[in-house]
């Protein structure tokens, strides 16, 4: 087994089809064929399977994938690790942040990072809380900001700040001018939430069951970009755990939810894989930030954690 054979899957894998990835690394589709039908020989066992609409890996390939992106992404380390530990930090930092922090917070924190450490390359994903948790416990990602209701012993993480709840509508279509609204008053708007296993929703359906209120369905979104969507169009409107929406476009003032509930915002990492010195300094860095964010913007709902 050799290191371009892990690299040249990882990237198939990621990219869904053979030519994808060809055109992606600059390799010769022929040749990347013939590399990972040497793998599969290899190891005995097929990594990947194959039809017109491109390529999926099978049940043995998709644990594969997961830990040869692993060591690849470890590999990829070293020389930043040597290098941090007999001068300044540097190396690769991957950090995902759900949508309700990142399209604000992403600039300003390239700022304070490079300004703190002009030798960390950050590489940002966005997703949902979920998704991002699940990325950190594969060791796909160093470090998550995640909005958590339960916490689950999968990962390390650090309470950082709760945030309240809101509810978001169209300019035209907002049931009243602010700044607050009741549990009941939401019952009756139409609303549009995501699935049924995202932390968001769970504690939205918690909420208005104990308050003996049945919640106005009108559709589920997968994303928060489809969700926003719904509400811009004056569908629907949409509960988030985020009271300023100047950062999304053209929506009315959120009104807090009362009686207030929330979600805890949470950094998060594997603990399987120790931080690297370059995502040690981002995590300590990291929570410098949020706390002067917060502290400094009066971020709406929101009550940092001492």
């Amino acid at each position: 087994m050799q290191y371009r054979q892990l690299y040249y899957f990882v990237r198939i894998v990621e990219a869904g089809s053979f030519s994808q990835a060809a055109r992606t690394i600059h390799v010769a589709q022929p040749a990347l064929s013939q590399q990972i039908a040497e793998l599969e020989a290899s190891l005995g066992i097929a990594l990947l399977q194959r039809s017109a609409r491109g390529i999926r890996p099978t049940a043995a390939g998709q644990r594969f994938y997961e830990q040869a992106s692993s060591i690849l992404r470890r590999y990829e380390n070293l020389p930043g690790l040597v290098r941090s530990r007999i001068g300044e930090i540097e190396g690769s930092v991957s950090l995902g942040m759900p949508a309700s922090l990142s399209t604000t917070l992403v600039g300003p924190f390239i700022e304070r990072c490079r300004a703190a450490h002009p030798r960390i390359t950050l590489r940002f994903i966005d997703g949902d809380s979920e998704f991002l948790r699940e990325e950190v416990e594969k060791s796909r990602l160093d470090l998550a900001l995640a909005f958590e209701d339960a916490f689950f012993p999968v990962v390390h993480r650090q309470p950082l700040f709760q945030q309240n709840h809101y509810l978001i509508s169209n300019k035209l279509a907002a049931p009243r001018a602010g700044p607050t609204i009741t549990l009941a008053e939401v019952s009756k708007i139409p609303l549009v939430l995501p699935g049924h296993l995202n932390a968001r929703r769970i504690v939205i359906d918690r909420t208005f069951a104990e308050a003996g209120l049945s919640l106005n369905l009108a559709a589920e979104a997968v994303t928060v970009a489809s969700e926003l969507s719904a509400v811009r169009s004056g569908a629907a409107s949409t509960i988030m755990n985020l009271g300023d929406m100047s950062g999304f476009g053209d929506f009315s003032q959120p009104l807090l939810i009362e009686p207030m509930f929330y979600l805890t915002c949470c950094i998060i990492w594997s603990n399987e894989v120790p931080l690297t010195l370059a995502a040690e300094g981002v995590r300590k860095l990291l929570i410098e930030f949020l706390r002067e964010h917060i502290e400094t913007t009066k971020r709406p709902g929101a009550m940092w954690l001492d």
